[in-house]
């Protein structure tokens, strides 16, 4: 009689087992996505450096120009003021939206979103709206507003306010709660929980929103347009300065401003991810 040996378990199992599939062709695919889109924005601003290179002493006389400085000044401080106001009126909002619960907070939620992907022209024309054929249009009569320059600060606070208030709910969404509670229970108000617990912990947050809405105030030119009008050495922002240099057919000018939009908008996140990079390396 022969006797049947035993089966190897482990030579089946190591004949089951097979080595996983490359990584490679994966994160290929992606990184051929990322750098199609990478290539595509570095490929628009040599092409603008380039020009404007070709055409200096054009772009850099319309720079020198009493209009464009006018407009650099507006930008700055109309988008200073807007980021200020948008941190005051995005804190509270995103803080409630992230722990309060309420009948019709979808709706409330949607409605913060609207500035987000209505038309920009649409936001600029309910703005025009607003405050010439509703009552407001008596306190436009009496404090001048529309086609001025408290327009440019409401058309550019209108738009940069949902992304400030949008950044800080996800912001304050992941700061846990527990941290209040114990704040609470060791005889914190609410308020005091929220200035000395809540808010120190969501400074990168706070950073980030102000950065959004900053930058956002300074490219935007629809609502501008409508609500402010584009008219020379009066409402005239960066954005509005290119078109209406476009306008005129000043191509060499046109593309002067739209680098000195890119130069400031670059310098704004390089210094604001530096902040942010030596704040890690305190707490590390």
């Amino acid at each position: 009689m022969t006797s049947e040996s035993p089966p190897n378990t482990e030579q089946g199992a190591a004949s089951k087992w097979r080595e996983p599939p490359s990584d490679l062709p994966f994160f290929a695919g992606l990184g051929i996505l990322a750098a199609f889109y990478v290539l595509l924005i570095t490929a628009m601003l040599a092409a603008d450096v380039s020009f404007a290179a070709a055409e200096w002493r054009k772009a850099l006389a319309s720079l020198l120009t009493e209009e464009i400085k006018y407009a650099i000044w507006l930008s700055l401080i109309s988008c200073s003021i807007t980021t200020v106001l948008s941190l005051w009126v995005a804190t509270p909002v995103g803080y409630l939206m992230s722990r309060t619960n309420f009948p019709g907070k979808t709706l409330v939620d949607a409605i913060l979103d609207i500035p987000i992907f209505l038309p920009p022209l649409v936001i600029g024309l309910s703005l025009l709206i607003l405050f010439r054929q509703t009552p407001l249009r008596y306190l436009d009569d009496r404090f001048p507003i529309a086609l001025h320059i408290p327009a440019v600060i409401i058309a550019q606070f209108s738009v940069a306010s949902a992304f400030a208030v949008r950044t800080l709910r996800t912001t304050f969404d992941e700061i846990s709660p527990r941290r209040e509670q114990v704040a609470l229970t060791l005889g914190c108000s609410r308020s005091q929980a929220f200035w000395l617990v809540v808010l120190p912990e969501s400074w990168r947050g706070l950073l980030t929103a102000a950065t959004l809405a900053w930058a956002r105030s300074l490219g935007e030119f629809g609502p501008i347009l409508v609500f402010a009008g584009s008219t020379r050495t009066k409402t005239e922002v960066l954005p509005v300065s290119v078109h209406l240099e476009l306008s005129i057919g000043n191509i060499e000018g046109a593309v002067g401003i739209s680098l000195l939009m890119v130069v400031v908008a670059l310098i704004v996140l390089v210094v604001v991810r530096l902040l942010a990079g030596s704040e890690r390396v305190a707490r590390s």
